[in-house]
C-alpha cells in the first residue's frame, strides 16, 4: 500500500454569489519574475501546488465528478438543490455566464499554468531522476486536465470522422498570470487536442517512477491513458494500458465495495485526491459530500442532499447487490429518496481511478475486439460481481459489461462521457448535441478574439 501524504489545497480567491451559484472562483497565481522557479524545491512546490488545485471544488473536488452526473440525469439522478448554476445544467438551460462552466475552465487553466511554469523551469533541477519525475507529474496533470476540458467544452470524439470540430486552447507555455493562460490562444481541433493529451500521458508513463507515494506514478498515467483511449474508441490501446496495470500486481481489489470510500489510499486505489478535515473541497457550499450526502435515518446530518439517486436506477440493481445495499441509502427527508453512500465525510480522500475500472475496461475492450488478453471478460467482471455479492457471468454480452460499468462506477464522474461514447441520447437530445457541451466562459471569449464560442451560446 502506498504511504499516505496529505497534500494541502492551494488557496484561491473565492467569492460567494448567494444561491445563484455555489462558488465563483477567480484564480490568480502570478508567475512573473518575482516568483520565478530557481531550484528543485521551487519546482517541487509548484507541482505539489498543482495537485492542490486538482482537489479544488471546481475540479476533482466537486465539478469534474458532479457535472457529468447532473448533466445526464435521466433515470439516474435528480437535482434537488437551490444553486441556479447546477440547476441550469440539469435542465440544459445554461448560458455563457454559467458559474460552474466559468470556474471549472478558469481553475483548470490556472493549474495548467502552474505545471507549464514547472516544465519551463526544469533546467534548474540538477538531479536527473528528480527532473524526470517532476516532468512526468507536470505532463500528467496537464494531460488529464486537457482531457477533462475537451470532454466538457467540445463536441465529442466521433470515430470515423476527422474530428476537426473545435476542441480547447492547448496552452503549453506559462503566462504571467493565470487569467492570461488561455488568452490569445485559439482552440485546437478535437483531433489535435487528443493528440496532445496522448502525448503528455505517454511521456508521463515513461518519465514517472513505479511508486511515487500518493502523487502520480507510472500506473496513474497509464490508467488515465486507458480512459483516453476508451473515449476515442481505441480499444486496442485501452486494452493494453488496462492490462499492464492489472498485470503489474501492484494493485488488488478491496474485499468490500465500501472500502475505497471509507479508507485512504487502499490497495485498489490508483489515484486519489488527498483531503483531510482541515483541507478539503468544502463543507458548506462545495465538496462532494455537500451535494451527494443526505441525512440518513439513523445518523447525524451530513450534506445538503442535492443529488438524489433515481429510484429507477436503484431498481436496476439485483436485490442482493452490495453496491445497492451498502452504497445507496434512504435519506431522512421524504422516506423513499435514495442517495449515494460514496461521499459521506468531508475530509475523506476522493478516489479518482480504481483497479475495478481497469478490469471493466479490459473486459469491454476484449469483448469489442473478440480477444482474450490477460483474462476472459467473464472472469474480469465476475471478480467485481463476486465482491458485490452477485453471481458470475461466464460469457457476458457487451450490454452486460456496460451495465456492470454503470453499477460499479456510478457517481464517479463517468455518466455523461459514457453516454456520449455509447452514442446514447439524453432525453430528446442526441449524444452529440451542442446543448451537452459547456459554454466557453463569456469573459474568456470577450478578451480573446481567437476563441470561438460553442454553438448555441
Amino acid at each position: 500500500m502506498k504511504k499516505q501524504l496529505i497534500l494541502s489545497l492551494t488557496a484561491l480567491l473565492i467569492s460567494l454569489s448567494a444561491c445563484d451559484n455555489s462558488l465563483n472562483i477567480q484564480p490568480r497565481q502570478s508567475i512573473d519574475a518575482a516568483t520565478a522557479l530557481s531550484n528543485d524545491q521551487d519546482v517541487t512546490s509548484a507541482i505539489i501546488g498543482a495537485y492542490g488545485q486538482l482537489g479544488n471544488g471546481a475540479l476533482y473536488g466537486t465539478n469534474l465528478l458532479l457535472i457529468p452526473d447532473i448533466y445526464a440525469p435521466d433515470n439516474y439522478v435528480i437535482w434537488r438543490g437551490t444553486f441556479a448554476s447546477y440547476r441550469e445544467l440539469a435542465l440544459k438551460t445554461q448560458t455563457n455566464a454559467n458559474a460552474e462552466a466559468q470556474r471549472t475552465w478558469l481553475t483548470a487553466y490556472a493549474a495548467i499554468n502552474t505545471v507549464n511554469n514547472a516544465l519551463a523551469s526544469l533546467s534548474v533541477v540538477k538531479d536527473a531522476t528528480t527532473r524526470s519525475s517532476l516532468e512526468g507529474e507536470a505532463r500528467f496533470i496537464r494531460g488529464i486536465l486537457f482531457f477533462e476540458l475537451v470532454r466538457l467544452y467540445a463536441l465529442p470524439w466521433a470515430t470515423g470522422t476527422q474530428n476537426q470540430q473545435p476542441g480547447i486552447p492547448l496552452v503549453l507555455t506559462p503566462s504571467t498570470t493565470a487569467e492570461q493562460a488561455s488568452a490569445q490562444v485559439a482552440r485546437a481541433t478535437v483531433a489535435d487536442t487528443y493528440k496532445q493529451i496522448v502525448d503528455d500521458l505517454t511521456k508521463a508513463v515513461a518519465l514517472l517512477p513505479t511508486d511515487n507515494s500518493t502523487r502520480a506514478d507510472k500506473y496513474t498515467a497509464q490508467a488515465f491513458l486507458a480512459r483516453v483511449y476508451l473515449q476515442q474508441e481505441n480499444y486496442a490501446g485501452a486494452l493494453a494500458a488496462a492490462n499492464a496495470i492489472i498485470s503489474s500486481g501492484v494493485y488488488r481489489l478491496n474485499s468490500s465495495v465500501t472500502a475505497a470510500f471509507r479508507n485512504r489510499n487502499t490497495q485498489e486505489s490508483i489515484f486519489e485526491i488527498q483531503q483531510n478535515d482541515q483541507n478539503n473541497a468544502g463543507t458548506a457550499n462545495d465538496g462532494l459530500t455537500t451535494f451527494y450526502a443526505s441525512i440518513p435515518t439513523d445518523a447525524a446530518p451530513l450534506g445538503r442532499g442535492d443529488v438524489q439517486v433515481s429510484n429507477t436506477f436503484v431498481s436496476t440493481f439485483a436485490p442482493t447487490d452490495a453496491r445497492r445495499n451498502e452504497l445507496l441509502y434512504i435519506g431522512y427527508k421524504g422516506g423513499n429518496r435514495y442517495y449515494t453512500g460514496k461521499y459521506t465525510n468531508f475530509g475523506d480522500n476522493i478516489p479518482i481511478v480504481r483497479l475495478a475500472e481497469m478490469y471493466l475496461i479490459r473486459a469491454e475492450a476484449n469483448t469489442r475486439l473478440n480477444s482474450v488478453v490477460g483474462d476472459t471478460p467473464g472472469n474480469d467482471i465476475s471478480l467485481i460481481r463476486a465482491r458485490a455479492g452477485v453471481g458470475a457471468i461466464a460469457a457476458p454480452t457487451l450490454a452486460q459489461i456496460l451495465q456492470e460499468r454503470r453499477f460499479e462506477l456510478a457517481f464517479e464522474g463517468h455518466r455523461l462521457h459514457d453516454l456520449k461514447r455509447f452514442r446514447q441520447s439524453l432525453g430528446t437530445l442526441a449524444w452529440n448535441s451542442p446543448r451537452l457541451v459547456l459554454p466557453i466562459p463569456k469573459r474568456e471569449v470577450d478578451v480573446n478574439p481567437a476563441l470561438v464560442q460553442n454553438e448555441g451560446y
